[in-house]
């Protein structure tokens, strides 16, 4: 492999992949931002590093702007490598401050599920098979699929599943009781050695290839949905059976109330509304 000229932005991503913030770096995240690398390298990888200005910055974000994802992905791989080198000493202006963000566009997120997209899943996909297992470690556990692909029974003790979840960097441990129709599915299998959700021939799987392979069930299924939405519905299940904020943040790994009081909010306006209705009839009054 050609040696990096000293002082070329090439020169200066290669020491960044030695540091410790680096390995401290999700392997997800530490993929995505080589895949940027990658691309910045090929294009602009032996100029000087000094050269990278703020407007070059910008131009990387336009030249991403029509997938507004690639572009947030790009300004955080190059905001970690400037704010890394600026504390180094290697530059004395970060080129990524004051950039912004491109606009999220205004979605309600990954579509939920429904009880029915459950129903034509487990149809579909009945206990007994990989794909099942799969189902039900989403929904029972409330697990993002980074975290579902590791959970195995080395998380198990006395029916209780703890993990250390990847969305906090491992710093926050989730307790999660297994329910009996998952202990069922989990008897039931296939399961893997390191992983209830397993491969084929019994291997964990990364979270991309999961999401993948949950995708073509789902599609054979009659499913237009994805992994993600698993999740959501979990929530509004635990909420509309009166979880609190406090239960769904122990179950979901939110912290902050925010996110949790919004299933809550939603479930409360449900039953108000159910018991509320009658006042608009004036004959019941």
């Amino acid at each position: 492999m050609p040696r990096q000229p000293i002082h070329s932005l090439e020169w200066l991503i290669a020491r960044h992949r030695e540091t410790g913030g680096w390995l401290t770096l999700s392997a997800a995240t530490r993929r995505q931002r080589e895949n940027i690398f990658k691309g910045v390298i090929a294009n602009v990888g032996k100029q000087p590093y000094q050269a990278m200005t703020k407007a070059v910055i910008v131009a990387g974000r336009e030249k991403r702007a029509a997938t507004p994802a690639r572009a947030r992905n790009f300004l955080d791989a190059m905001r970690g490598l400037f704010r890394w080198a600026l504390e180094a000493g290697h530059v004395a202006i970060d080129p990524t401050a004051g950039v912004k963000n491109p606009a999220r566009p205004k979605t309600d997120g990954f579509p939920v599920w429904t009880e029915d997209d459950v129903d034509r899943f487990e149809a579909r996909w009945p206990v007994g098979t990989r794909q099942r297992v799969r189902l039900d470690v989403l929904l029972y556990t409330g697990l993002r699929r980074g975290d579902a692909v590791r959970a195995g029974r080395q998380h198990v003790s006395e029916g209780v599943i703890t993990l250390k979840i990847e969305k906090s960097r491992y710093t926050m441990e989730v307790t999660i009781p297994i329910l009996p129709v998952l202990a069922a599915t989990l008897a039931a299998g296939p399961c893997g050695d390191l992983a209830f959700s397993c491969g084929e021939r019994g291997q964990p799987l990364t979270k991309e290839t999961f999401g993948n392979d949950f995708r073509e069930a789902c599609r054979e299924a009659k499913v237009q949905k994805s992994a993600h939405g698993v999740r959501k519905i979990g929530a509004t299940r635990a909420a509309n059976a009166g979880a609190t904020v406090a239960e769904l943040e122990a179950i979901f790994g939110w912290q902050g109330g925010a996110m949790a009081s919004l299933y809550t909010r939603a479930a409360d306006r449900r039953r108000l509304a159910k018991g509320a209705i009658s006042k608009l009839d004036r004959n019941a009054w």
